[in-house]
């Protein structure tokens, strides 16, 4: 069993360095040592936690269990070290950074990420916030395990994943769609839905809580547009649309932004689909202090949409 006493923070630098840099070559050259030196450090550390951080395929090297579950303190105390230093060099005037790891979902609009998470940053005590963006499965696996504080998501934690966690809802939404202004007119020739028969439509991949709902909502209307392309990421679909590719949904809360981001102009909205937005937790009640900025935030500015 390691011995806090004999735990070296040289030899856990370099495997941190190591961790983020990916090969062993590119961290030598960030800290200005050799090879061989990286190396017996990091057989010291692995001596010292009695097994492997690495594991060498081919020509890389790859995390282990133990160097995952390594890696997010190092990544705290790393990150402390350089507010440490940060602090001091401004004479002591700045406080320490609360570090918030934070997990979103892929098929949350990047907008809305950034609309539910602003609030973090402008509160009265610095935030250095952290954000990973995956699948939701891999998020909530992750923050089961603490190496996320919470996940902001589109779709609930469901109870069948194993994990013990807790839904908080923020906000939710209709449905607005979106088209550029080249392809603006010949969508409106005929009234909303039905100007949506027959056009080029933007959809997120089949996989997205979203692309569901718009599957279900297309047959019941009877409306068969052209499908003109699938999309993981929300802003490349985005992106898309405003070319004139085609015709896009996205949330009625965030759609001011959208028009004026991606120039486009929204040309009909619906009810019958509700996009929700949750923060994911492994607490019942939420007690950090960034968390419940970003909660009532989130549920004043988006209230009613």
């Amino acid at each position: 069993m390691l011995n806090p006493d004999t735990l070296n923070y040289h030899h856990l630098r370099y495997f941190w360095m190591v961790a983020h840099e990916g090969t062993i070559a590119r961290a030598c050259a960030r800290l200005h040592v050799s090879q061989p030196t990286v190396s017996g450090q990091l057989r010291e550390l692995e001596r010292n936690l009695g097994g492997p951080v690495f594991v060498r395929r081919g020509r890389l090297l790859e995390i282990t269990a133990l160097g995952r579950s390594l890696l997010p303190f190092a990544d705290d105390i790393f990150a402390t070290g350089q507010e440490m230093v940060r602090s001091l060099a401004a004479g002591g005037a700045l406080g320490p950074a609360m570090r918030l790891t934070i997990g979103i979902s892929d098929h949350l609009p990047k907008i809305a990420a950034y609309r539910l998470l602003e609030p973090a940053l402008s509160g009265p005590e610095p935030v250095r916030m952290i954000c990973i963006e995956d699948q939701p499965r891999r998020l909530f696996a992750e923050l089961a395990v603490h190496a996320l504080d919470v996940v902001l998501s589109d779709v609930p934690l469901d109870s069948s994943l194993g994990v013990r966690g807790y839904n908080h809802l923020l906000a939710e939404s209709g449905i607005s769609f979106f088209a550029a202004r080249a392809l603006e007119p010949s969508v409106l020739r005929r009234t909303f839905p039905r100007s949506l028969a027959n056009v080029p439509l933007l959809l997120p991949t089949e996989d997205s809580p979203l692309r569901r709902a718009l599957d279900d909502w297309l047959m019941r209307n009877d409306l068969t547009p052209r499908i003109a392309g699938e999309f993981g990421d929300s802003a490349l679909l985005k992106s898309f649309g405003q070319a004139g590719v085609g015709v896009f949904a996205a949330p009625t809360a965030i759609a001011n932004e959208i028009e004026r981001q991606y120039e486009v102009a929204q040309i009909g909205s619906i009810d019958e689909i509700r996009e929700r937005w949750y923060v994911v937790s492994l607490e019942r009640r939420l007690t950090n202090p960034t968390v419940l900025a970003i909660t009532r935030a989130a549920r004043r500015s988006f209230a009613s949409r």
